[in-house]
């Protein structure tokens, strides 16, 4: 159970409360299949919150529709960017948190973000909508560049976001209320489920290191220091 109570939960926590103290009123996540991801879901689900997944595959589709989540889209397909403007029409949400870094994703949502932005523009500008759109970075399972194509206007931010530095920014106090509602929660919002379960010198094997350091959505390996070993 506490295996996984620190950085996931509190990751996901801290992009929801980045989210209200920022203003913004619904979020988007990529890679949103991810175990992170998943604890995502139920916050939102549970707090109320809308939010935009996007996903890699039907099957994370099904998972996370499963859990609750009402807008859940492939990237990839031929209708995702108007799948996309849809969804952020629907739900208002002008941030982001992306795990992949480096490619258009980043891109492309805010050039989704503003077209549904400017549905609702009283006129147009050239300067673009004056809503804010903001992605924030906190992952690289892209460790390419990031490629911006700028058709989103001026009022827009794209940035790095890591735990620890949020943590320091809210202060103490703040950040105890998060670590006592993952604590209230660990067997139900914040569960975590594990594809393996290894030792120490399993988790050195070349085959387990292939399996594991694809970083791929449900083949989270739980290593047990203990496994084995005789009492």
């Amino acid at each position: 159970e506490g295996a996984s109570c620190f950085v996931n939960p509190l990751t996901a926590l801290g992009m929801v409360e980045t989210m209200r103290a920022e203003g913004h009123a619904g979020l988007v996540h990529t890679v949103a299949a991810s175990n992170l991801g998943q604890m995502l879901v139920n916050i939102c689900v549970k707090d109320g919150i809308p939010l935009v997944n996007v996903v890699r595959r039907q099957e994370h589709v099904d998972l996370l529709k499963g859990l609750g989540a009402k807008h859940v889209l492939t990237s990839g397909t031929p209708t995702f960017m108007d799948e996309l403007i849809e969804a952020l029409a629907a739900t208002g949400a002008t941030l982001a948190f992306d795990a992949i870094g480096g490619g258009k994703v980043a891109s492309q949502v805010l050039s989704c973000m503003e077209a549904a932005a400017n549905r609702t523009a009283g006129g147009y500008s050239r300067y673009g909508s004056t809503k804010h759109k903001q992605v924030y970075i906190y992952g690289g399972l892209d460790r390419g560049p990031t490629e911006l194509t700028r058709n989103f206007g001026m009022a827009w931010g794209i940035g790095g976001w890591l735990l620890t530095t949020f943590l320091q920014k809210i202060g103490p106090a703040a950040a105890q209320k998060l670590r006592e509602r993952v604590a209230a929660e660990i067997n139900t919002t914040f569960a975590s489920r594990y594809d393996k379960e290894v030792s120490l010198a399993e988790a050195l094997r070349l085959e387990e290191i292939a399996v594991y350091g694809k970083q791929a959505t449900g083949q989270k390996y739980l290593i047990n220091p203990n496994k084995g070993l005789g009492r």
